[in-house]
């Protein structure tokens, strides 16, 4: 669909980098772009736009290693991966309460004006208020019983695609790496696109932070695999994802947003 929508606006390109618009200087803010060099290999520099920059070129397959071991930190052991589909499993537990819950209430609301409704036509029948005025108040009470049962459609979708979301999200993270490496250019800048943001290079060094909830998979990953005791593992994993709540409360928001 993206794709799509902005099909009119793509112009035809001789070579398509992998990394342009993706990364900005860590010197001067500006754009590193891609150029190639005796028609065979790629660089990247900085376009200089604010000024001469000193930042030196750099080759592309130089950025495809540094980003592909940025991508390997989102890689987990069975152990880890176990531990986050539980996670997902428990949150989606209390996601599912949470949107019953709401149906519930949404379910009142619309059962109130129908009676309503009742009561208004048993009162025109009886000419104790006109049909003028009973048109009016049942077309606005209809309308609000269609927005709630909108609200209710929403809460059962976002049920339904609460799990799946998560395990393809999951799926992702675990493959990003060998996904990359094989790619072509522009499905690499796609996928670090969806996964990365504010990249820079200075210096011979790459720097990126990851977007949830990728962030919080690559901080769990990081600590299991620095762990020497797994009660220490999962006190640590506990603290990202459970934060301080009392273990009776379930999973906080900060788990449930990041599966959503």
């Amino acid at each position: 669909m993206l794709d799509g929508r902005n099909a009119s606006k793509h112009c035809r390109v001789k070579h398509d980098f992998a990394f342009s618009g993706l990364i900005a200087c860590g010197h001067c803010g500006c754009s590193v772009v891609g150029e190639i060099k005796k028609q065979r290999y790629v660089y990247y520099h900085c376009t200089g736009y604010k000024g001469k920059c000193h930042e030196p070129y750099v080759r592309e397959e130089v950025l495809e290693e540094k980003f592909g071991a940025l991508l390997g930190r989102l890689t987990f052991d069975d152990e880890v991966l176990d531990w986050v589909r539980d996670a997902l499993h428990e949150s989606h537990a209390d996601e599912r309460r949470e949107h019953e819950a709401a149906i519930e209430r949404l379910r009142v609301e619309y059962d109130r004006l129908q009676n309503r409704i009742h009561a208004a036509y048993v009162d025109k029948l009886d000419g104790i208020i006109g049909a003028e005025f009973f048109e009016k108040m049942s077309a606005e009470w209809r309308a609000d019983q269609d927005r709630w049962l909108r609200d209710i459609g929403r809460h059962q979708s976002a049920d339904q695609s609460y799990l799946e979301d998560g395990v393809c999200l999951i799926e992702l993270a675990q493959n990003a790496q060998r996904l990359f490496a094989k790619q072509e250019a522009r499905e690499k800048r796609r996928l670090l696109n969806f996964l990365v943001s504010n990249c820079s290079w200075q210096d011979g060094a790459l720097s990126v932070t990851f977007r949830q909830p990728f962030d919080l998979l690559a901080e769990t990953a990081a600590i299991a695999a620095h762990s020497a005791i797994d009660n220490g593992a999962n006190s640590a994993k506990n603290e990202i994802w459970l934060g301080d709540l009392d273990s009776n409360q379930g999973c906080t928001g900060q788990s449930r947003e990041f599966y959503r």
